[in-house]
This record gives structure tokens, C-alpha cells and sequence, in this order.
């Protein structure tokens, strides 16, 4: 039986808005996956505590406020002073075009802008996904 792709769905920062953070977790648990969610305002270094203690696969985090630029490369940058290297990371919220490729230089591995369907991101992460060995 092939283990379930966990998932922590975080929200970083003074965000209060988690809908978008709720139907994306909702998609990637009826795509079979396994889903845990931090709920809100959460630290960089809750979510790298969060994505340690539960062994997850992949780290997907949701920004509206603004501050993805600060807070989705301190992630990574924790997550590298703690070894973890085998974790996908992406991202999702309202994050301006320009801003994409300076965080994919930081280490995300890809950005959802709104109005991308649940099924691009379901299959970016079945494509990507950096198994534990």
C-alpha cells in the first residue's frame, strides 16, 4: 500500500484570511492525501516545528498580507538550519508576478496565484514531491 503524501497547509504572518488556505487543504485531503492544518498567524519558526514534528512531505503555505517576500524565505531558511531537505515547499495567495522568481530563487518550488485550479497544485506536488529515503 503506497503511504499517503502528508501535507501542512500554513499560514504565515498577521493573516486572518484562511479560506483559500481551507478549500486548497480540502482538494489535496480528497486527492487522498493527508492534511494538517496550523490555522493561523503562524510563525516561520512554528510552521518549520510543525513540518518537523509531523513529518511531512510537503509544506504549502498561504499569504495574503503582503509579507511573502519576508516570510516564505525565512521558512526555507529554517528548514536548511535544521537538515531538512527533503520537504516541497510551495506557496499560494495573492503574490504579484514579480515577486514569483525571487521566491522561487529562495527555494519554493512553485507559486499559486488565485484562480489557479486545485488540480494544478494536486498534480505539482504528485509530480514534485521529494520522497524520504
Amino acid at each position: 500500500m503506497e503511504q499517503k503524501i502528508r501535507v501542512l497547509v500554513a499560514k504565515p504572518g498577521l493573516d486572518g484570511h484562511d479560506r483559500g488556505a481551507k478549500v486548497i487543504a480540502r482538494a489535496l485531503r480528497d486527492a487522498g492525501m493527508e492534511v494538517i492544518y496550523t490555522g493561523l498567524r503562524q510563525t516561520p519558526e512554528q510552521i518549520v516545528s510543525a513540518a518537523i514534528q509531523e513529518d511531512v512531505d510537503v509544506v504549502a503555505m498561504s499569504i495574503l498580507s503582503g509579507a511573502h517576500n519576508h516570510l516564505f524565505p525565512r521558512v526555507m531558511e529554517l528548514l536548511k538550519e535544521k537538515g531538512v531537505d527533503d520537504v516541497l515547499v510551495i506557496g499560494g495567495g495573492v503574490i504579484p508576478d514579480e515577486d514569483i522568481a525571487g521566491l522561487k530563487a529562495a527555494g519554493i518550488a512553485e507559486v499559486f496565484t488565485p484562480g489557479t485550479p486545485t488540480t494544478a497544485t494536486i498534480e505539482f506536488i504528485k509530480n514534485n514531491l521529494k520522497r524520504k529515503a
